[in-house]
């Protein structure tokens, strides 16, 4: 053979070659198949594993194999498009696109809620049609698009970061809570059909559009498909990622008896079944994981649990797993995605009361009950509450994750402090302290990844709440101003989110000033005596009053749900 025709080791060396191996392996899937696994690994992120994906195409591939799979992913990934590739602001036409595609199926506007089918804050590349249609890539807003006018409807968070990636000649900015859309489409839209995709919305804040709507004149629409993805071309895969199992070392409670006590709560509520929407509900009660959307460990898919207690799991089979099916109990039942219409439907015919959650039930789910003749109970997910009462095994693993981790965060912490100290020859600025962090983060015991992206912000860049560091914002840390530093990790025993700031130089005397009103605040909550049953939001005054007397406030939560 001459040197010409040799192939390098790590290289792909055809389908023909993949073919052979696949069936030496008893894989039992084909070319094609892998080629389709793939796709849907590239529309996921890249796991702290980067061979984990590879036990959906067979649970042991060995080393010949291995080595082919992951030749094709680096060719696959060198080929394929993000599908969000044109930046910020996105590019006008995309808007035009999709008021002619509006105009096709007779409606006069759509509704475009940053959100997928489960309500998270982080969604899969696919469902980010906000981000494809507006360019903003916040976690949270709403934009509605009428033949003649459109808004953007953003919280506090994003007041600065909406102005740079979106158009304004395209888009008016709206805030989304004192300004919410419902009022947009009541003073807006008149006699006219305003279409939403009924897979995007909860029940709650549709009645409150339904009833803009109506005072407007006009009428809200389901599509059965999303306008959006019709124009959407390039639209990327769902994502696909490998379900693992969450031991009981770390889990503290088998999923069987979790099963039990939900199937017991359905018979309380004298409910027949509960659909789950949110994909950390099915985690924590089946004990497993995933990793199809960035920093959560989740497995997107729907589970429908009986007052029986039976477990019908909704999902990519291709996700699960040989070791992932024998852990799950004799309960829990797969089937595909789309066989949970025929389920609704069946369970709906037997006159059943379904639970839909009232924080992330798609309305789909409630239309296709009715519809059928059930009854759609609409309240809060019976997972939420028991998933939040953490049992020893998770305070400890909590505990433990933070020590760990807060020793990798003290150790960049000092590492600022000599960079950033007289003398220093080290030049810093967001991205590399971001890339440091990151590094002494990756040294820790069981590490999988952030579980957000570091928002790492220098002087102004710092004020805008869930900054994202990019090569044109990029600041160099100067004397005189204040760095801000937020960031989490995750492991299997727990998650973490810290936020410090940190003066560069000497801080002037209106820095000090805030920083203590916010230190003031923090004790205030951490000294704070109150009777039970007192809510957070009576005891936000502590936090923020320091910081009113100054005359300033801030556009965000205090305590991240956890105190």
């Amino acid at each position: 053979m001459t040197a010409a025709t040799h192939q390098p080791s790590d290289a792909y060396a055809g389908d023909a070659r993949l073919a052979e191996l696949l069936a030496a392996a008893r894989a039992g899937k084909s070319v094609a198949d892998v080629k389709s696994i793939v796709a849907g690994v590239l529309a996921a992120p890249e796991g702290y594993d980067p061979e984990a994906w590879m036990a959906m195409v067979v649970a042991d591939p060995g080393d010949a194999l291995r080595a082919q799979l992951a030749a094709l992913k680096v060719n696959a990934a060198a080929i394929a498009e993000d599908g969000l590739d044109a930046g910020s602001p996105a590019p006008a036409w995309r808007l035009k696109a999709l008021r002619r595609e509006l105009a096709v199926r007779g409606l006069d506007g759509f509704i475009i809620p940053r959100a997928d089918e489960h309500q998270g804050e982080s969604v899969p590349a696919r469902s980010d049609r906000l981000l494809w249609l507006t360019g903003f890539n916040g976690s949270a807003g709403v934009a509605v698009v009428l033949a003649d006018k459109a808004s953007i409807f953003i919280d506090g968070r994003y007041t600065l970061q909406v102005e740079g990636q979106v158009r304004h000649e395209d888009f008016e900015r709206r805030d989304l809570h004192d300004d919410p859309p419902s009022g947009w489409v009541a003073a807006n839209l008149g006699n006219r059909k305003l279409g939403y995709d009924p897979w995007l919305h909860t029940m709650p804040g549709l009645k409150k559009l339904e009833a803009a709507a109506a005072r407007a004149g006009g009428t809200l629409v389901p599509c059965e498909t999303n306008p959006v993805d019709a124009v959407w071309s390039n639209q990327p895969a769902a994502p696909l990622s490998p379900m693992r199992i969450q031991s009981l070392e770390h889990a503290g409670k088998p999923a069987q008896e979790k099963i039990d006590e939900i199937a017991a709560s359905l018979v309380e509520a004298g409910e027949t079944a509960a659909v789950l929407s949110d994909p950390a509900s099915i985690a924590w009660l089946l004990n497993m994981r995933g990793g199809d959307i960035p920093d959560t460990p989740v497995s997107l898919g729907f589970a429908l649990v009986t007052a029986t207690g039976e477990v019908t799991l909704f999902t990519d089979k291709r996700k699960v797993t040989a070791e992932l099916r024998a852990w799950l109990p004799d309960s829990v039942t797969l089937q595909p995605r789309e066989a949970m219409a025929r389920a609704v439907d069946a369970i709906a015919a037997d006159s059943g009361k379904v639970r839909v959650d009232d924080g992330s039930g798609p309305v789909w789910l409630v239309n296709r009950l009715e519809a059928a003749g059930g009854e759609a109970v609409v309240a809060a997910d019976l997972c939420a509450l028991p998933k939040a009462c953490k049992n020893s095994a998770e305070i400890a693993g909590t505990r433990a994750a933070h020590i760990r981790d807060g020793a990798a965060l003290t150790t960049f912490l000092a590492w600022i402090n000599h960079a950033t100290r007289p003398g220093s020859n080290i030049e810093v600025d967001e991205l590399s302290a971001s890339a440091k962090l990151a590094e002494y983060r990756q040294k820790v015991e069981s590490y999988r990844g952030g579980s957000f992206e570091t928002i790492s912000g220098f002087g102004p860049n710092g004020a805008v709440v869930h900054y994202r560091a990019n090569e044109q914002t990029n600041r160099r840390f100067e004397d005189g101003s204040l760095y801000l530093v937020d960031s989490g990790g995750q492991y299997p025993d727990g998650t973490t989110d810290v936020t410090r700031t940190v003066a560069i130089g000497e801080p002037d005397d209106d820095q000090k000033r805030h920083f203590t009103a916010v230190l003031k605040g923090h004790i205030a909550m951490a000294r704070a005596r109150f009777p039970k049953g007192t809510s957070g939001s009576v005891l936000d005054v502590l936090a923020r009053s320091q910081v009113w007397a100054l005359g300033a406030d801030f556009a965000h939560g205090t305590g991240h749900g956890v105190g």
